[in-house]
């Protein structure tokens, strides 16, 4: 009896294992042409809202228009305001928010992690946590999710759990982006 127990309990998925591939399934729902992702707010075990990346309700999907990124060559990570598309995480909170689901405290489990953008969304909707299944390239992203302490850490499907997500060290002296204006120097 103990050894089928152990034997079951072996193929058992954790909870972040579970959550983590019911976001591959909704991110087959997604009409993006370039990337498929899938999100899921999770708060104490209970599934509160998903969502995946594609047009806003009501019009055509890209699938039927074409990917204007695409015939622009926006590289992934740049220029977020061209597309027709709203990003996964955007609709997961946008589907908590329009059913009036409260998300504060919640943890997302994404298939991708989040730009920028769903950063700065993640961090307002009280989201504690973040588990991503691949990287994206937006250090800002990164930046900002480790200044506002949410908890980020990437599903590792060999190992069959999370491990931290590899942030960047935040630098004592921000660079200057490039091509932007230096500020002045305080007057006294």
């Amino acid at each position: 009896m103990r050894k089928a127990k152990v034997a079951a309990d072996s193929e058992r998925p954790s909870w972040d294992e579970y959550f983590s591939r019911i976001a591959v399934e909704v991110s087959k729902r997604s009409t993006c042409l370039r990337r498929r992702v899938g999100a899921i707010l999770v708060l104490d075990k209970r599934i509160l809202a998903t969502g995946y990346n594609g047009a806003p309700r009501g019009l055509r999907h890209c699938l039927e228009a074409g990917c204007l990124r695409e015939k622009r060559g926006v590289p992934s990570g740049e220029r977020h305001e061209l597309c027709r598309g709203l990003h996964a995480e955007m609709n997961v909170l946008i589907q908590a928010a329009s059913h009036g689901i409260r998300v504060e405290g919640a943890t997302l489990y994404s298939t991708s992690f989040p730009c920028s953008l769903c950063a700065k969304m993640i961090i307002n909707g009280g989201i504690r946590r973040a588990v991503a299944q691949s990287d994206y390239a937006d250090p800002l992203a990164k930046e900002l999710l480790a200044e506002a302490k949410v908890k980020t850490e990437i599903f590792d499907y060999e190992r069959r759990k999370t491990r931290p997500f590899p942030m960047l060290r935040s630098p004592r002296r921000r660079p200057a982006l490039r091509g932007a204006p230096r500020p002045e120097a305080r007057r006294r």
